[in-house]
């Protein structure tokens, strides 16, 4: 090691997200997606930011991209401040249609890998079949987008994102457009690869249970603007707390409290 390496330190953030507000104009108004936002993401973390729609759990994550910057805050990564997306940042998105059509499983994963520079010819498919094979796509690196289903879309979506071996990989509801049982698949195969990688993830979602079987942190937001209501930890599998309450009863608890409260009001 040089002697001005510092050695990794395991116990210091790799993410820094510190009182960021994000703030975008529309035709009408100025809209504030978050609010002095505050959390921190470590090495193997499986943080899930967890909210309702429009709370801009979103908007937050595409901040982390590097893609939004806050007009409050800031965001770090290894301690060097976010300001533009980077390939220590990947991005996988809910939508199917994130493949290129005319490229084959094999050429789009190769595609990030070489268009960023990092690798290039036989290293690059030496890469991107390491990766297509840890999604369990090997028999379809020929294959074509058209011929797969959405799970099997979102497989490559994720091997292309891993491929990078970013820093942080960033998921914004990427099992949301899928039906149940392949989503229940995909989480199971999500959680199998992080245990063979231990690959840091920040994922958005606004499902409960999904939190709750993903994250081993999970973050909770308000209602817009999205403010910090809460931060849980969790084993995946929805124990009792001290209260005897679940804590996927727990977090739709904090979640939906104010909601009750004004109900209450009105009815009053």
């Amino acid at each position: 090691m040089d002697a001005n390496d510092k050695p990794e330190d395991s116990a210091l953030p790799l993410l820094q997200v510190a009182g960021v507000t994000i703030q975008y104009r529309t035709p009408d108004h100025l809209v504030t997606a978050t609010y002095r936002v505050d959390f921190d993401v470590f090495k193997s973390d499986r943080f899930v930011i967890l909210g309702p729609s429009g709370c801009g759990k979103s908007t937050l994550l595409k901040a982390v991209g590097g893609y939004i910057s806050p007009v409050e805050g800031e965001i770090r990564l290894k301690d060097k401040v976010v300001s533009k997306p980077g390939p220590d940042r990947m991005l996988v998105f809910q939508e199917f249609d994130q493949l290129l059509p005319w490229k084959t499983v094999k050429h789009n994963v190769m595609f990030a890998l070489i268009s960023s520079g990092r690798l290039t010819g036989q290293t690059a498919e030496e890469k991107a079949m390491q990766y297509i094979e840890k999604v369990g796509l090997a028999k379809f690196a020929d294959n074509y987008p058209h011929t797969l289903s959405g799970g099997m879309k979102q497989r490559v979506a994720i091997a292309r994102a891993m491929a990078m071996e970013p820093e942080i990989l960033l998921m914004d509801e990427p099992f949301a457009a899928l039906d149940a049982l392949t989503r229940s698949k995909m989480q199971e195969e999500l959680l199998q690869l992080w245990e063979d990688t231990r690959f840091t993830m920040l994922f958005v979602t606004h499902s409960i249970p999904e939190a709750v079987l993903l994250g081993n942190r999970i973050l909770l937001l308000s209602p817009h603007p999205g403010r910090v209501k809460a931060e849980l930890d969790s084993d995946g599998s929805d124990p009792k707390g001290a209260d005897g309450k679940m804590l996927s009863e727990r977090i739709h608890d904090l979640l939906f409290a104010d909601q009750v409260e004004e109900a209450a009001v009105i009815h009053a």
